[in-house]
């Protein structure tokens, strides 16, 4: 396999390369004298890594998803079916990603396992389309429900005016970029107590349902298998949308080299994070038909609010400030590990310099954090930012898949492999097969939409050609593309890590 490292003078490599390890440059040439090492530190306990996935799975998709999983299934039974089979599949993606983490004890998730087994194109492509599309406008989408769920209780008798969620989504990317980038350790434990807001918010759906329970409501379940039937159009989207309410498990190996004994820790995190999470997820379900029937479900825009309406009188204010914390928790956590998949493909010379360079007092990658803060703002007030993602949703699955399918493949390749953690082969082949076929079913599905995003996301080809391959760049732009990279390390304060392959 062929890498393209970061080396230490713009001579010598493309437009990518080029500052003094360890150290801030100067404009007019000098060195300052030696500094302290700069590397990321080993701050995410068990804890903190179980608060990164529960933190980031949680988020908008369980008080919205239950619609989407119903309209598609037909029947209440069919969609508790799904949503166990969601995760119980994601359960088995998260096992997958236990082995891959604790054998390639590299961070970067996808891009970084894709890199190992399939090359530096496909690692490539997947990075291109995350940063440029997927991340901005996945990040846009949770802060707009942030945006929208925290103005909820101010406006009551009227609509939300559309300016006023997009202000105050600005404000909430904003403080989730500034914290990201100022510490790590904070980061972490605000990440805890969202974490804890989120459980709570799912407990006080789930603990009056089951009050309910108890008390005989179960009219809703009865012929709970009767309705529409599910068709072979509507089962793929059905486990798009409970597979969307359950994405996060995959954000741990995004900082594996952050992690303290990720032998254990991360196994450990990811399987005592996914059975909260699943369980929590059925009996939230359970939950919400207690009390809302299978038609009264389908015309609600927030299903979690109409519950707490229904059943929790004047304390029904609070569950649109816990849903919003918990989508601003998802936004915490995503920007947290994604940030280190931008920095590990810098690190590759996958993608500029800068983006792999870490604050000199801090610690942290800032650039690779601030650089979706752009992007992200743009897709916020883009009009097209819900096609984009369903444009590319089949992208995240079919990368997610091949990664997967790449434990199988080193299986054979590499058996001396050391694994300190190991699956049985059919929960890899399971999970790689679900991937690809729930992409197969969105083609024949969606053919206009899949092929769209199909073609947006080739466009990683050329683009790796262009900026990875060709080496033959005029001398001006690698000029003025180092010029430009000791500038921003001025004004940033950031300098490449010391010992970028300690592991």
């Amino acid at each position: 396999m062929v890498r393209k490292p970061v080396v230490s003078t713009i001579s010598s490599g493309g437009y990518l390369q080029g500052t003094v390890r360890g150290r801030l440059p100067s404009l007019g040439g000098k060195e300052p004298p030696g500094q302290e090492t700069v590397v990321l530190k080993k701050k995410i306990t068990l804890l903190r890594g179980i608060s990164i996935i529960i933190g980031t799975i949680i988020g908008s998709g369980i008080f919205i998803s239950p619609k989407g999983v119903l309209q598609n299934t037909g029947s209440v039974g069919m969609s508790l079916i799904v949503w166990t089979v969601c995760g119980v599949l994601s359960l088995f993606g998260a096992m997958s990603y236990a082995e891959l983490g604790t054998s390639i004890k590299k961070s970067g998730g996808h891009y970084t396992y894709i890199l190992e087994v399939f090359g530096p194109l496909p690692a490539f492509v997947r990075v291109w389309v995350e940063l440029l599309i997927i991340r901005p406008a996945a990040t846009a989408v949770i802060s707009l429900a942030f945006g929208r769920y925290i103005l909820e209780p101010f406006f009551i008798q009227c609509e939300i005016p559309e300016l006023a969620i997009k202000l105050m989504t600005a404000v909430g990317i904003t403080v989730v970029m500034a914290l990201n980038s100022t510490s790590v350790s904070w980061s972490a434990r605000i990440q805890i107590f969202l974490t804890f807001c989120k459980l709570v918010a799912i407990l006080i759906i789930i603990v009056p349902g089951v009050m309910q329970l108890f008390r005989g409501q179960t009219q809703h379940f009865k012929d709970a298998f009767s309705g529409r039937d599910a068709s072979i159009m509507g089962l793929p989207l059905a486990f798009y949308y409970g597979m969307y309410a359950y994405a996060g498990w995959f954000y741990l190996n995004f900082v594996t080299e952050e992690v303290e004994n990720p032998e254990r820790t991360v196994p450990l995190a990811i399987c005592i994070s996914m059975a909260i999470v699943t369980v929590g997820y059925v009996l939230t379900n359970v939950a919400y038909f207690t009390t809302i029937s299978a038609e009264e479900l389908l015309q609600s825009d927030a299903v979690a609010v109409t519950f707490a309406e229904r059943l929790l009188g004047d304390f029904s204010l609070a569950v649109p400030i816990f849903v919003a914390l918990t989508c601003f928790g998802s936004m915490n956590g995503g920007v947290f590990a994604v940030s280190r998949l931008f920095y590990v493909a810098s690190r590759e010379g996958h993608l500029p310099e800068i983006l792999s360079m870490i604050h000199v007092r801090k610690h942290t990658p800032l650039p690779a954090v601030i650089v979706l803060y752009p992007l992200t703002v743009v897709m916020l007030f883009s009009a097209d930012l819900y096609s984009l993602l369903n444009f590319l949703s089949f992208a995240r699955w079919l990368f997610i898949g091949l990664a997967v399918a790449g434990l199988i493949y080193l299986r054979y390749k590499r058996p001396e492999m050391h694994r300190p953690f190991k699956v049985p082969l059919f929960v890899p082949a399971l999970f790689s097969f679900t991937c690809f076929f729930m992409v197969a079913l969105s083609l024949y599905s969606d053919p206009f939409s899949t092929g769209i995003g199909f073609v947006i996301t080739l466009t990683g080809v050329p683009a790796y050609y262009l900026f990875i391959i060709w080496d033959k760049k005029p001398t001006w732009f690698r000029r003025m593309s180092g010029r430009v990279t000791r500038t921003l390390q001025i004004i940033l304060e950031v300098v490449p890590e010391e010992a970028c392959d300690k592991l």
